[in-house]
Protein backbone atom coordinates (compact mmCIF):
# COMPACT_ATOMS: atom_id res chain seq x y z
CA UNK A 1 0.00 0.00 0.00
CA UNK A 2 1.21 3.79 -0.83
CA UNK A 3 1.86 6.08 1.99
CA UNK A 4 0.68 9.18 2.19
CA UNK A 5 4.11 10.40 4.06
CA UNK A 6 6.38 8.33 2.08
CA UNK A 7 8.34 11.54 0.05
CA UNK A 8 8.59 12.29 4.22
CA UNK A 9 12.52 13.66 5.41
CA UNK A 10 13.90 12.64 8.50
CA UNK A 11 13.60 15.48 10.66
CA UNK A 12 17.37 17.07 11.14
CA UNK A 13 19.00 16.01 14.96
CA UNK A 14 18.06 18.19 17.43
CA UNK A 15 21.80 18.58 19.58
CA UNK A 16 19.41 18.75 22.91
CA UNK A 17 17.69 15.81 22.00
CA UNK A 18 20.37 13.49 20.47
CA UNK A 19 22.15 14.02 23.86
CA UNK A 20 19.11 13.12 26.09
CA UNK A 21 18.59 10.14 24.14
CA UNK A 22 22.24 9.35 24.52
CA UNK A 23 22.38 9.49 28.38
CA UNK A 24 19.08 7.71 28.53
CA UNK A 25 20.74 5.04 26.59
CA UNK A 26 23.89 4.55 28.27
CA UNK A 27 24.05 1.58 30.73
CA UNK A 28 26.92 2.86 32.83
CA UNK A 29 25.90 2.85 36.74
CA UNK A 30 27.72 6.33 37.20
CA UNK A 31 25.98 8.24 34.42
CA UNK A 32 24.85 12.07 34.54
CA UNK A 33 22.94 13.93 32.74
CA UNK A 34 23.67 17.78 32.59
CA UNK A 35 21.78 18.66 29.85
CA UNK A 36 17.85 19.00 30.80
CA UNK A 37 16.81 22.10 32.41
CA UNK A 38 14.95 20.18 35.76
CA UNK A 39 15.83 20.83 39.00
CA UNK A 40 17.21 17.58 41.11
CA UNK A 41 17.96 17.16 45.01
CA UNK A 42 20.45 16.42 46.63
CA UNK A 43 19.59 12.57 45.93
CA UNK A 44 19.60 13.29 42.02
CA UNK A 45 15.51 12.97 42.12
CA UNK A 46 13.49 14.92 40.74
CA UNK A 47 11.87 17.25 43.27
CA UNK A 48 8.03 17.87 44.65
CA UNK A 49 7.61 20.84 46.78
CA UNK A 50 5.79 20.23 49.99
CA UNK A 51 3.76 23.61 49.24
CA UNK A 52 2.46 21.74 46.19
CA UNK A 53 1.97 18.61 48.02
CA UNK A 54 -0.55 20.58 50.35
CA UNK A 55 -1.85 22.46 47.56
CA UNK A 56 -2.50 19.56 45.58
CA UNK A 57 -3.96 17.60 48.81
CA UNK A 58 -6.37 20.38 49.91
CA UNK A 59 -7.57 20.53 46.02
CA UNK A 60 -8.31 16.69 46.47
CA UNK A 61 -10.63 16.86 49.45
CA UNK A 62 -13.11 19.56 47.57
CA UNK A 63 -15.81 17.40 46.71
CA UNK A 64 -17.42 20.65 44.99
CA UNK A 65 -14.30 20.98 41.93
CA UNK A 66 -15.16 19.45 38.92
CA UNK A 67 -13.33 19.00 35.76
CA UNK A 68 -15.63 21.28 33.47
CA UNK A 69 -13.46 23.50 29.94
CA UNK A 70 -11.71 26.87 31.46
CA UNK A 71 -12.62 29.75 29.25
CA UNK A 72 -10.23 30.20 26.49
CA UNK A 73 -8.11 32.55 29.43
CA UNK A 74 -7.80 30.22 32.07
CA UNK A 75 -8.27 30.01 35.11
CA UNK A 76 -9.37 33.57 36.20
CA UNK A 77 -8.00 33.87 39.60
CA UNK A 78 -4.71 32.12 38.43
CA UNK A 79 -4.36 35.06 35.82
CA UNK A 80 -4.94 37.82 38.48
CA UNK A 81 -2.08 36.28 41.09
CA UNK A 82 0.09 35.33 38.43
CA UNK A 83 0.28 38.95 37.00
CA UNK A 84 0.41 40.07 40.72
CA UNK A 85 3.51 38.17 41.28
CA UNK A 86 5.44 39.09 38.40
CA UNK A 87 4.52 43.04 38.55
CA UNK A 88 4.15 43.66 42.31
CA UNK A 89 1.41 44.59 44.63
CA UNK A 90 1.01 48.18 43.75
CA UNK A 91 1.51 48.24 39.78
CA UNK A 92 0.29 51.03 38.58
CA UNK A 93 -0.17 49.18 35.36
CA UNK A 94 -2.29 46.73 37.31
CA UNK A 95 -4.24 49.75 39.20
CA UNK A 96 -4.92 51.08 35.69
CA UNK A 97 -6.58 48.08 33.95
CA UNK A 98 -3.81 48.44 31.34
CA UNK A 99 -2.93 44.77 31.85
CA UNK A 100 -3.78 41.64 29.70
CA UNK A 101 -3.10 38.20 31.37
CA UNK A 102 -4.31 34.82 30.02
CA UNK A 103 -3.50 31.45 31.30
CA UNK A 104 -1.04 29.48 28.84
CA UNK A 105 0.97 26.03 28.69
CA UNK A 106 3.81 26.80 30.09
CA UNK A 107 6.52 29.45 29.11
CA UNK A 108 6.72 27.53 25.71
CA UNK A 109 3.28 27.97 25.34
CA UNK A 110 3.11 31.60 26.42
CA UNK A 111 5.97 32.42 24.04
CA UNK A 112 3.95 30.52 21.48
CA UNK A 113 0.71 32.33 21.78
CA UNK A 114 2.88 36.04 22.20
CA UNK A 115 4.73 34.75 19.00
CA UNK A 116 1.11 34.49 17.12
CA UNK A 117 -0.29 37.31 18.10
CA UNK A 118 2.46 39.55 17.24
CA UNK A 119 3.07 38.03 13.90
CA UNK A 120 -0.74 38.94 13.29
CA UNK A 121 -0.51 43.01 14.82
CA UNK A 122 2.61 44.09 15.03
CA UNK A 123 3.83 46.08 11.89
CA UNK A 124 7.47 44.87 12.26
CA UNK A 125 7.87 41.32 11.97
CA UNK A 126 11.31 41.03 12.87
CA UNK A 127 12.13 40.09 16.60
CA UNK A 128 15.72 39.79 18.26
CA UNK A 129 16.89 37.39 20.25
CA UNK A 130 20.22 36.85 22.36
CA UNK A 131 23.29 35.28 21.12
CA UNK A 132 22.94 32.66 22.21
CA UNK A 133 19.60 31.98 23.48
CA UNK A 134 17.44 29.09 24.64
CA UNK A 135 17.31 26.95 21.44
CA UNK A 136 13.19 27.11 21.28
CA UNK A 137 13.42 30.73 20.95
CA UNK A 138 14.13 30.90 17.10
CA UNK A 139 11.90 27.70 16.42
CA UNK A 140 8.88 29.52 18.08
CA UNK A 141 8.90 32.60 16.87
CA UNK A 142 9.90 31.12 13.01
CA UNK A 143 6.83 28.79 13.02
CA UNK A 144 4.98 32.01 13.62
CA UNK A 145 6.24 33.82 10.84
CA UNK A 146 8.20 36.11 12.08
CA UNK A 147 12.14 36.67 10.87
CA UNK A 148 14.50 36.12 14.06
CA UNK A 149 17.49 38.66 14.34
CA UNK A 150 20.24 38.31 16.64
CA UNK A 151 21.48 40.54 19.12
CA UNK A 152 24.96 39.93 20.79
CA UNK A 153 25.38 39.23 24.68
CA UNK A 154 28.10 36.74 25.71
CA UNK A 155 31.46 37.30 25.68
CA UNK A 156 33.44 34.56 25.21
CA UNK A 157 36.37 35.83 26.22
CA UNK A 158 35.24 37.02 29.54
CA UNK A 159 32.41 34.43 30.02
CA UNK A 160 30.52 37.20 31.15
CA UNK A 161 28.10 39.80 29.17
CA UNK A 162 29.01 41.78 25.80
CA UNK A 163 27.17 44.50 27.51
CA UNK A 164 28.85 47.11 24.79
CA UNK A 165 27.65 44.92 21.91
CA UNK A 166 24.50 44.25 23.19
CA UNK A 167 23.64 48.13 23.64
CA UNK A 168 24.65 48.47 20.05
CA UNK A 169 23.12 46.20 18.16
CA UNK A 170 20.03 47.31 20.04
CA UNK A 171 20.40 50.71 19.27
CA UNK A 172 21.05 49.68 15.56
CA UNK A 173 17.86 47.79 15.28
CA UNK A 174 14.70 48.73 13.04
CA UNK A 175 12.43 50.78 15.21
CA UNK A 176 8.80 49.08 16.40
CA UNK A 177 10.73 45.43 16.14
CA UNK A 178 10.87 43.11 19.23
CA UNK A 179 12.97 42.34 21.26
CA UNK A 180 13.35 39.12 23.57
CA UNK A 181 15.11 39.71 27.12
CA UNK A 182 15.57 36.82 29.64
CA UNK A 183 14.13 38.42 32.97
CA UNK A 184 16.47 36.61 34.98
CA UNK A 185 18.83 33.72 34.94
CA UNK A 186 19.74 33.60 31.33
CA UNK A 187 19.38 30.40 29.56
CA UNK A 188 22.11 29.33 28.38
CA UNK A 189 24.50 31.40 29.39
CA UNK A 190 23.77 31.98 33.49
CA UNK A 191 24.88 35.52 33.00
CA UNK A 192 22.92 38.69 33.56
CA UNK A 193 22.66 42.35 33.47
CA UNK A 194 23.24 44.52 36.47
CA UNK A 195 20.34 46.68 37.89
CA UNK A 196 22.24 49.91 36.59
CA UNK A 197 22.89 47.83 32.60
CA UNK A 198 19.17 46.91 32.72
CA UNK A 199 18.67 50.74 32.91
CA UNK A 200 20.74 51.32 30.34
CA UNK A 201 19.16 48.80 28.25
CA UNK A 202 15.81 50.20 29.06
CA UNK A 203 17.12 53.53 27.87
CA UNK A 204 17.77 52.03 24.27
CA UNK A 205 14.61 49.89 23.70
CA UNK A 206 12.18 52.54 24.94
CA UNK A 207 14.33 55.31 22.31
CA UNK A 208 14.34 53.22 19.72
CA UNK A 209 10.23 52.61 20.17
CA UNK A 210 11.57 48.21 20.48
CA UNK A 211 8.71 46.41 22.05
CA UNK A 212 10.46 44.36 24.88
CA UNK A 213 8.93 41.01 25.35
CA UNK A 214 10.51 39.40 28.73
CA UNK A 215 10.92 35.49 29.04
CA UNK A 216 10.34 34.88 32.28
CA UNK A 217 11.08 31.35 33.24
CA UNK A 218 13.49 31.68 36.36
CA UNK A 219 11.72 34.07 39.01
CA UNK A 220 13.18 33.41 42.47
CA UNK A 221 15.03 31.10 40.76
CA UNK A 222 17.97 32.78 40.65
CA UNK A 223 18.65 34.90 43.35
CA UNK A 224 16.23 32.78 45.51
CA UNK A 225 13.97 36.07 46.02
CA UNK A 226 10.85 36.47 43.96
CA UNK A 227 10.94 40.64 44.22
CA UNK A 228 14.48 41.10 43.45
CA UNK A 229 14.16 38.47 40.07
CA UNK A 230 11.31 40.66 38.99
CA UNK A 231 13.36 43.97 39.26
CA UNK A 232 14.22 44.25 35.49
CA UNK A 233 10.98 43.20 34.23
CA UNK A 234 8.78 45.95 36.60
CA UNK A 235 11.81 48.67 35.47
CA UNK A 236 10.13 48.38 32.08
CA UNK A 237 6.66 48.40 33.23
CA UNK A 238 7.05 51.25 35.94
CA UNK A 239 8.14 53.71 32.30
CA UNK A 240 4.63 53.59 31.38
CA UNK A 241 5.50 51.79 28.27
CA UNK A 242 4.15 48.04 26.47
CA UNK A 243 5.78 45.17 27.22
CA UNK A 244 5.09 41.68 27.00
CA UNK A 245 6.11 38.65 29.43
CA UNK A 246 6.07 34.99 29.00
CA UNK A 247 6.04 33.58 32.99
CA UNK A 248 6.52 30.08 33.50
CA UNK A 249 5.78 27.82 36.81
CA UNK A 250 8.02 25.17 35.87
CA UNK A 251 11.06 25.84 37.58
CA UNK A 252 10.35 27.99 40.45
CA UNK A 253 7.67 25.37 41.85
CA UNK A 254 8.48 22.38 40.03
CA UNK A 255 5.41 22.28 37.94
CA UNK A 256 7.50 20.81 35.16
CA UNK A 257 4.57 18.28 33.23
CA UNK A 258 1.57 20.14 34.77
CA UNK A 259 2.40 22.59 32.10
CA UNK A 260 1.41 25.73 33.47
CA UNK A 261 2.25 29.41 32.55
CA UNK A 262 0.77 32.73 31.59
CA UNK A 263 1.18 35.43 28.88
CA UNK A 264 1.05 39.24 29.74
CA UNK A 265 0.61 42.19 28.00
CA UNK A 266 1.12 45.63 29.69
CA UNK A 267 -0.77 48.00 27.22
CA UNK A 268 -0.60 51.76 27.32
CA UNK A 269 -4.80 52.31 28.15
CA UNK A 270 -7.54 50.04 29.26
CA UNK A 271 -9.17 50.59 25.77
CA UNK A 272 -5.93 48.97 24.22
CA UNK A 273 -5.95 46.27 26.45
CA UNK A 274 -9.55 44.93 25.69
CA UNK A 275 -8.68 44.94 22.36
CA UNK A 276 -5.51 43.04 22.69
CA UNK A 277 -7.13 40.56 24.65
CA UNK A 278 -10.11 39.87 22.15
CA UNK A 279 -7.56 39.57 20.03
CA UNK A 280 -5.53 36.82 21.93
CA UNK A 281 -8.52 34.87 22.49
CA UNK A 282 -8.81 34.29 18.44
CA UNK A 283 -4.87 32.84 18.97
CA UNK A 284 -6.19 30.49 21.83
CA UNK A 285 -9.24 29.38 20.23
CA UNK A 286 -8.15 27.47 17.34
CA UNK A 287 -4.47 26.67 19.01
CA UNK A 288 -5.75 24.58 21.98
CA UNK A 289 -9.32 26.11 23.15
CA UNK A 290 -9.02 25.86 26.66
CA UNK A 291 -5.78 25.50 29.04
CA UNK A 292 -5.82 22.59 31.32
CA UNK A 293 -6.70 23.24 35.06
CA UNK A 294 -5.37 21.06 37.57
CA UNK A 295 -1.67 23.12 37.02
CA UNK A 296 -3.78 26.59 37.37
CA UNK A 297 -5.57 25.33 40.60
CA UNK A 298 -2.14 24.80 42.41
CA UNK A 299 -0.69 27.40 41.68
CA UNK A 300 -3.80 29.77 42.43
CA UNK A 301 -4.14 27.46 45.57
CA UNK A 302 -0.43 28.32 46.83
CA UNK A 303 -0.43 32.18 45.70
CA UNK A 304 -3.59 32.82 48.02
CA UNK A 305 -3.14 31.26 51.39
CA UNK A 306 -0.46 33.19 53.20
CA UNK A 307 1.21 30.23 54.67
CA UNK A 308 1.54 27.86 51.22
CA UNK A 309 3.00 31.00 49.89
CA UNK A 310 5.33 31.80 52.52
CA UNK A 311 6.28 27.58 53.11
CA UNK A 312 6.90 27.99 48.84
CA UNK A 313 9.45 30.88 49.34
CA UNK A 314 10.96 28.73 51.64
CA UNK A 315 11.71 25.75 49.74
CA UNK A 316 12.23 28.11 46.49
CA UNK A 317 15.37 29.90 48.42
CA UNK A 318 16.39 26.60 49.34
CA UNK A 319 16.76 25.20 45.82
CA UNK A 320 18.22 28.75 44.92
CA UNK A 321 20.69 27.98 47.56
CA UNK A 322 21.93 24.86 46.82
CA UNK A 323 22.06 25.46 43.20
CA UNK A 324 24.73 28.61 44.66
CA UNK A 325 26.61 26.02 46.72
CA UNK A 326 26.84 23.24 44.16
CA UNK A 327 28.42 26.18 42.15
CA UNK A 328 30.90 27.10 44.80
CA UNK A 329 31.79 23.33 45.37
CA UNK A 330 32.39 23.04 41.59
CA UNK A 331 34.56 25.97 41.26
CA UNK A 332 36.53 24.65 44.48
CA UNK A 333 36.77 21.08 43.45
CA UNK A 334 38.45 22.48 40.01
CA UNK A 335 40.48 24.80 41.91
CA UNK A 336 41.89 21.80 44.03
CA UNK A 337 42.66 19.55 41.03
CA UNK A 338 44.79 22.77 39.34
CA UNK A 339 42.55 22.94 36.22
CA UNK A 340 43.98 25.58 34.01
CA UNK A 341 42.56 28.35 33.59
CA UNK A 342 40.00 30.91 35.01
CA UNK A 343 36.73 29.11 36.42
CA UNK A 344 35.50 32.16 38.21
CA UNK A 345 32.44 32.43 36.19
CA UNK A 346 30.85 28.94 37.66
CA UNK A 347 30.71 31.17 40.53
CA UNK A 348 29.33 34.79 39.12
CA UNK A 349 26.71 32.74 36.76
CA UNK A 350 23.40 32.50 37.80
CA UNK A 351 20.27 30.13 38.04
CA UNK A 352 20.51 26.69 36.66
CA UNK A 353 22.87 26.88 34.06
CA UNK A 354 26.62 27.42 33.73
CA UNK A 355 27.72 28.39 30.23
CA UNK A 356 31.69 26.35 31.26
CA UNK A 357 33.73 27.14 28.07
CA UNK A 358 34.18 23.69 26.95
CA UNK A 359 33.90 22.79 23.46
CA UNK A 360 31.79 20.39 21.83
CA UNK A 361 35.23 17.92 21.34
CA UNK A 362 35.35 18.46 25.23
CA UNK A 363 31.72 17.72 25.80
CA UNK A 364 31.83 14.29 23.48
CA UNK A 365 35.31 13.23 25.43
CA UNK A 366 33.39 14.07 28.94
CA UNK A 367 30.46 12.00 27.76
CA UNK A 368 32.54 8.81 26.08
CA UNK A 369 34.89 8.74 28.75
CA UNK A 370 32.96 9.68 32.05
CA UNK A 371 29.69 8.87 31.01
CA UNK A 372 28.53 12.76 31.65
CA UNK A 373 26.23 14.30 29.29
CA UNK A 374 25.62 17.95 28.50
CA UNK A 375 24.74 20.44 25.45
CA UNK A 376 27.51 20.63 23.05
CA UNK A 377 27.85 23.96 23.48
CA UNK A 378 29.29 23.53 27.02
CA UNK A 379 26.02 24.51 29.17
CA UNK A 380 25.96 22.57 32.07
CA UNK A 381 22.96 22.19 34.55
CA UNK A 382 23.87 23.24 38.01
CA UNK A 383 20.56 22.16 39.27
CA UNK A 384 21.38 18.56 38.40
CA UNK A 385 24.67 18.41 40.62
CA UNK A 386 24.66 16.73 43.59
CA UNK A 387 27.44 17.10 46.71
CA UNK A 388 28.00 13.42 45.37
CA UNK A 389 28.49 13.82 41.55
CA UNK A 390 30.58 17.39 41.85
CA UNK A 391 33.85 15.62 42.02
CA UNK A 392 32.83 13.49 39.53
CA UNK A 393 32.03 16.49 36.88
CA UNK A 394 35.16 18.04 38.37
CA UNK A 395 37.61 15.13 37.34
CA UNK A 396 36.04 14.74 33.59
CA UNK A 397 36.65 18.45 33.22
CA UNK A 398 40.38 18.43 34.33
CA UNK A 399 40.50 16.08 31.72
CA UNK A 400 39.53 17.01 29.19
CA UNK A 401 40.62 20.63 29.78
CA UNK A 402 44.31 18.78 30.03
CA UNK A 403 44.06 16.19 27.39
CA UNK A 404 41.79 17.85 24.43
CA UNK A 405 42.93 21.39 24.51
Amino acid sequence: MDSSFSSIVPAPQDPILTVYFASRDDPSPVKLNLSGGSYRSEEGKPLVLQAVRRAEQQLANDMSRDKDYLPLDGLAEFNKLSAKLILGDESSAVKENRVVTIQCLSGTGSLRVGAEFLAKHNQERVIFVSNPTWGNHPNIFSLAGMSVEYYRYYDPKTRGLDFKGMLEDLGAAPSGAIVVLQACAHNPTGVDPTLKQWEQIRQVVRSKSLLPFFDNAYQGFASGDLESDAQAVRMFVNDGGECLIAQSFAKNMGLYGERIGALTIVCTSEDVARKVKSQLLLVVRPMYLSPPIHGASIVTTILKNSDMYNDWTVELKGMANRILSMRKQLNEALQARGTPGDWSHIIRQIGMFSFTGLNEKQVRFIAKEYHIYMNYDGRVSIAGLSSKTVSQLADAIHAAVTRMA
